[in-house]
């Protein structure tokens, strides 16, 4: 097994914290992958000793102090991911990469289901269906780079 530096893990999540922020406008802030929960779960599967709860927790905050969201709730989000994706971490490296691929989409849905919740629990109007958009562009995303560039199966 490749020895995994705690510097890739941090750099990776800051380099996905970049793309989160980059200036989206009209349907691409709907299509926009959530970049820095992608890179979560990649390092949730791949070295849970280093990527955990806690460390969801925190890049929420981060995510929630640049976008100026409400404070916590994608924190809140992260970390209910997380624990979903450290749950069946162990099972989940021993699924085909279709199977990955689904349960990450449903950790996807997870995450944006409940970030729906705080949404309306604060006040804000129902976005509508289109705010689920990003999970199909961001398991797309999982499925074309993670699965078919780190996967050894996937590699043809």
């Amino acid at each position: 097994m490749p020895v995994i530096k705690r510097r890739l893990i941090y750099a990776s999540l800051l380099m996905a914290l970049v793309l989160q922020l980059f200036p989206w406008s009209g349907w691409g802030l709907y299509l926009r992958p959530d970049f820095v929960l992608l890179a979560l779960l990649f390092w949730m599967l791949r070295a849970p000793q280093y990527c955990n709860i806690g460390l969801a927790w925190f890049a929420g905050l981060a995510i929630d102090l640049a976008s100026g969201s409400l404070f916590g709730q994608n924190a809140l989000a992260y970390a209910i991911t997380a624990f979903f994706a450290v749950v069946y971490q162990r099972r989940l490296i021993l699924f085909t990469d279709l199977q990955q691929t689904s349960y990450v989409f449903l950790l996807l849905l997870i995450n944006q289901f409940t970030l729906f919740l705080l949404k309306l629990f604060a006040g804000a109007e129902s976005p509508g269906y289109y705010y689920f958009l990003s999970c199909i562009s961001s398991i797309l995303l999982w499925h074309f780079v993670i699965v078919r560039l780190f996967s050894p199966r996937g590699r043809h």
